[in-house]
């Protein structure tokens, strides 16, 4: 090679090297569809009610906030401005809720509110491309309303049902999971103005991951189906369901992306997920079953499990994953994991006990669940931080900077934590799995004798009751603190 071109080439090194990295970046940060869903039945539950989970998986840059909001009076004549100029007239009290909140994101937030009604979701594209959109549709509210305003899962659908009907959804399709102590429902909505759900069983498991799982439905069963009421002849009418060829309607064969109805990420986790609590094998494939009945009841050590399932997780045994099959198909737990959580739906005491939010700020493989009783006044000072979506230059400083456990700046430190031990060796990660095991270990054991002085207290000095909880709470998240520390110091 001439001097000239090694001078060219050296010239030229910088701007490939950048185009790499940005290409890299682009990849790492493209729109993810990794988010994964749970509901066990209470039946199926160790709990004797309804446990729901999930992972929130989105692209970067973000943050996670976590509020308690109170009961709210309103006046006669409010309204309720949705996002893109509709409004609906506001109702005369709201319910309490915990807020699960990721600023800028339309769909991406959760809820629990004081009833037991916990409602998140999962992105289902659909096949709709004419959908019917008025006062300019609904979409980031919907889930805040079914929160504010629903006693019981039966009337989160039904009111989630009446606002799409009215409104139009303005996203391609969406799996959001309602649930309450005592049933859990899967509401599939669709572009435009038609929606399904489904009742999960009570003895049932079942598990989303990013595409529709409702099947064969009989919409004369109002028990366990609901339905926008042309949800059948609108199919029928585009093309999409031929009855005398196709047979039986099913949901999601129907409505479904074909495409993402097809992907082997999306059935490939939610066959990893189903593989956890299925007594015996299940096929691989496009075509798993709704639900399945656990070979033993499921708690949320369980679910934890679940959610933390990643590439170095033990491999699934099965005849269906073959040698040559890319196994990231499975992994329920991806660096694009924002946020995770469990939340136990117990109706057989005060429900500011029996509602627990364990939750996990970064992607729990290497990160620490805390469970937070409903009745806390609010979460730890450093589980909020500005109600707006950072930037790409400020997530980087802070995830990128010395680790510091700053017991103020939650999500900024389990964040910078991930960070520092992604890619750690096999070694570190031990350490991590073992100190989160033991936090968690020993919350589940302190959880029952502590509730139980709770709920003795409870009918006399609620204050206290809830204080005994929310120190409990608050000691686990520091112990959480204190073990990053411990690791880091170590690696």
């Amino acid at each position: 090679m001439n001097m000239i071109a090694k001078k060219s080439l050296i010239r030229i090194l910088p701007v490939v090297a950048l185009f790499v990295l940005s290409y890299i970046f682009l990849i790492l940060t493209a729109p993810c569809k990794g988010c994964f869903s749970i509901v066990v039945g209470k039946d199926a539950s160790v709990d004797g009610y309804v446990i729901m989970a999930h992972n929130e998986d989105d692209t970067l840059p973000q943050i996670v906030n976590h509020h308690k909001i109170p009961r709210r009076k309103h006046s006669p004549g409010r309204k309720v401005k949705l996002l893109n100029g509709g409004q609906l007239n506001q109702v005369e009290q709201t319910w309490a809720y915990i807020w699960s909140q990721m600023p800028g994101m339309l769909f991406s937030d959760s809820y629990i509110n004081e009833w037991g009604v916990a409602i998140t979701s999962d992105n289902c594209p659909s096949r709709e491309d004419k959908p019917r959109i008025t006062d300019g549709g609904i979409g980031y509210m919907l889930r805040r309303l079914v929160a504010e305003r629903a006693k019981t899962a039966r009337e989160g659908v039904l009111l989630a049902g009446r606002l799409v009907e009215r409104f139009g959804y303005i996203d391609s399709g969406r799996t959001y999971i309602i649930c309450d102590p005592d049933e859990g429902w899967l509401f599939c909505v669709v572009n435009g103005k038609h929606w399904l759900a489904q009742r999960v069983g009570d003895d049932q498991v079942v598990m989303v991951a990013n595409t529709f799982t409702v099947r064969q439905v009989d919409l004369s069963d109002r028990d366990n189906f609901l339905a926008s009421k042309d949800i059948i002849k609108y199919a029928v009418s585009r093309g999409w369901y031929k009855p005398e060829k196709d047979g039986p309607f099913d949901f999601a064969r129907v409505y479904a992306n074909p495409k993402e109805a097809a992907s082997p990420s999306n059935f490939g986790r939610q066959w990893s997920g189903l593989s956890y609590v299925v007594a015996g094998l299940i096929p691989l494939g496009p075509n798993l079953p709704f639900s399945v009945v656990p070979r033993r009841k499921v708690g949320v050590a369980r679910l934890k499990q679940i959610l933390r399932h990643d590439y170095d997780a033990q491999k699934l045994q099965s005849s269906f994953l073959t040698e040559n099959m890319d196994k990231s198909v499975c992994v329920i737990c991806r660096g694009s994991t924002q946020t995770s959580f469990a939340v136990q739906l117990r109706g057989n005491m005060p429900l500011d006990i029996g509602i627990v939010y364990w939750t996990c700020l970064a992607p729990p493989r290497t990160s620490f669940y805390i469970p937070f009783h409903f009745g806390i006044s609010d979460f730890p000072a450093g589980f909020a931080s500005k109600s707006e979506r950072p930037s790409l230059a400020f997530y980087d400083e802070r995830v990128s900077c010395n680790f510091r456990a700053d017991p103020l700046q939650a999500f900024w430190t389990f964040s910078n934590f991930c960070n520092k031990v992604d890619g750690a060796s096999a070694d570190t990660i031990t350490r991590v799995k073992a100190q989160a095991g033991q936090i968690e270990d020993n919350a589940l054991s302190l959880q029952r004798p502590l509730e139980e002085a709770a709920c003795r207290l409870y009918p006399e000095d609620k204050t206290t009751a809830m204080r005994i909880l929310a120190n409990y709470s608050n000691g686990l998240y520091l112990s959480s603190m204190e073990a990053m520390d411990r690791v880091l110091s170590k690696k």
